[in-house]
């Protein structure tokens, strides 16, 4: 039997849905560093009292809207490289599908974005319960991690130094159980890569260069499949 939410959950989650809407337009005009619960309250036309009931603090808030980009991001992926299709055939689309899913996301969601990837906002420390949203972020290359070439030139390629092969064989071991360490490090040069692509291009950073940067993000996109040894 389906639970039919009452009365009041269903206004509590409306004020809540609300108190979100209404943070991330002040965000966009005004910036993370600014954003108040009182501000909110006062657009709302509530008294600022009845939201420390919904978020104890700025910094709650500010944490449930990560989560929510997070969580927004993670699925325009998963969706992505389950539309590229499986297989070793297809690694090199599931790999084109999620860089065109991260920088369609953020033009489409671009203060979203600097949120979880941009400045820092000062004074505020994301709390652990962001973590496992933002590895979701990072599991969507769980299906790619395993077609990257481990050798170069039919020689097995080189060990890991020290604490970074001990980091990737730990990063391996959450999200592609079974790949070597050094397969590892090439998805994550190249998925850093990705995020310091699409942050030139999101904020201003390529104007005068390579604008619009279509087709150099595709040319990128591309380059570092190689890198990884995708099949083509």
């Amino acid at each position: 039997m389906v639970a039919v939410p009452t009365a009041r959950e269903r206004a509590r989650g409306e004020l809540t849905r609300a108190i979100k809407e209404e943070a991330r337009r002040q965000i966009a005009a005004e910036g993370a560093q600014r954003l108040s619960l009182r501000a909110v309250a006062r657009e709302l036309g509530v008294v600022s009292s009845a939201l420390y009931r919904y978020f104890a603090s700025r910094d709650e808030l500010v944490t449930a809207l990560i989560i929510d980009a997070y969580g927004a991001l993670a699925d325009r992926l998963e969706k992505a490289s389950a539309d590229a299709g499986h297989g070793r055939a297809d690694a090199r689309g599931r790999w084109r599908a999620l860089c065109g899913g991260v920088r369609d996301w953020a033009r489409e969601h671009p203060h979203e974005y600097a949120l979880i990837y941009g400045t820092p906002i000062p004074g505020y420390q994301a709390p652990r319960t962001t973590v496992s949203p933002a590895a979701r972020v990072v599991e969507a290359l769980a299906g790619v991690v395993g077609e990257v070439r481990t050798t170069d030139g039919g020689e097995p390629c080189r060990a890991l130094p020290g604490r970074v092969g001990e980091q990737m064989a730990g990063m391996a071991a959450l999200v592609a159980p079974g790949v070597l360490g050094f397969a590892m490090s090439r998805a994550l040069i190249a998925w850093t890569q990705l995020f310091g692509m699409v942050n030139f291009e999101l904020f201003g950073h390529l104007v005068g260069s390579v604008d619009p940067a279509d087709d150099f993000f595709a040319h990128a996109v591309e380059e570092m499949a190689d890198y990884l040894g995708l099949a083509a």
